[in-house]
């Protein structure tokens, strides 16, 4: 169970790295407003300069640690 969790981690870590590298901006816009709400203005997200390469690094060093967790049994 543990290798399942921390390679799926790792996994993500490393694709969420890898979308980063590629996006260059990702523009997060509100939902349909509930009747009374007012509309919310849109965000920008704009990833850092180290987050893809940190991402990718720190999801291939938990998959390669799942590789080693020894197994039950």
């Amino acid at each position: 169970m543990w290798r399942a969790l921390f390679m799926a981690l790792g996994v993500s870590a490393v694709l969420l790295g890898l979308e980063c590298l590629v996006v260059e901006k990702a523009v997060l816009a509100p939902g349909a407003p509930a009747e009374g709400q007012t509309v919310g203005a849109r965000r920008d997200f704009i990833p850092p300069d180290w987050a893809p390469w940190s991402l990718m690094s720190t999801g291939a060093v938990t998959m390669l640690y799942s590789v080693t967790i020894p197994k039950r049994g």
